[in-house]
């Protein structure tokens, strides 16, 4: 039988990390924690109770507030995957939006939504088995993680898709705007204060810029058996 390892994908926005991350739990049989969903999750829950706009955002509340957010993952079997609950509730199609996009950053950038999520992170990976993906997962949350994979592509590759999968579900948005938010999430995540996003020393990169989704899985399955099995 296989060891059971973690698996830690870090990249940029729009490179398909949580598609691939769900792709190799179910390969491996493993737990999929979508790490940048419970961070969608806080910003809605911001958003719903008025905490956060474009123009504003009331830090010191949504810090106070914390102990009163529970996410969960709920495994949707009619698509299967897992959907985001927060407080009871499935926000899986809400947390997704260009909305969310725009603000998700701003609250992941606090060093105590970050705290809070990753001590969460970090308690379901003890039983080894997991597959996690983020931005900071193989620096922060999984340092030892015995497989870590680091994604990128062009921004202008990424953009591309994030727009086709929101004109897919009926959002009136324009390419320049998904341009602009990639960059801008892409500046942002790399130059946070806390946990920035890197690319860790024992990283091996896997850019799809130029590759499908079927070959980049085969790929990611090679690096990770090589693993498994000495």
């Amino acid at each position: 039988m296989k060891n059971k390892v973690n698996i830690a994908i870090d990249g940029f926005s729009s490179c398909g990390k949580s598609t691939m991350a769900k792709e190799l739990a179910i390969h491996y049989e493993y737990i999929y924690v979508d790490t940048g969903a419970m961070y969608r999750a806080v910003a809605i829950y911001a958003i719903k109770n008025n905490l956060i706009s474009t123009t504003s955002f009331d830090k010191q509340t949504l810090v106070s507030k914390l102990d009163s957010i529970k996410i969960d993952f709920e495994y949707n079997k009619a698509e299967f995957k897992s959907d985001v609950i927060l407080n009871g509730v499935n926000v899986e199609n809400e947390i997704r939006t260009l909305e969310v996009s725009n603000l998700v950053s701003e609250v992941s950038q606090l060093v105590e939504v970050r705290t809070k999520m990753v001590i969460q992170q970090q308690e379901i990976a003890k039983n080894k088995g997991v597959v996690m993906d983020g931005r900071d997962i193989a620096s922060v949350v999984l340092p030892n993680a015995e497989v870590k994979i680091f994604m990128t592509a062009s921004p202008e590759v990424r953009a591309e898709r994030r727009y086709k999968e929101l004109i897919a579900k009926g959002d009136n948005v324009s390419l320049k705007d998904i341009i602009d938010n990639v960059n801008k999430r892409d500046y942002l995540d790399q130059n946070r204060k806390e946990s920035p996003l890197i690319q860790v020393d024992d990283a091996i990169v896997l850019d799809n810029t130029n590759i499908g989704v079927k070959e980049q899985f085969n790929r990611a399955v090679e690096i990770i058996d090589k693993v498994i099995l000495g």
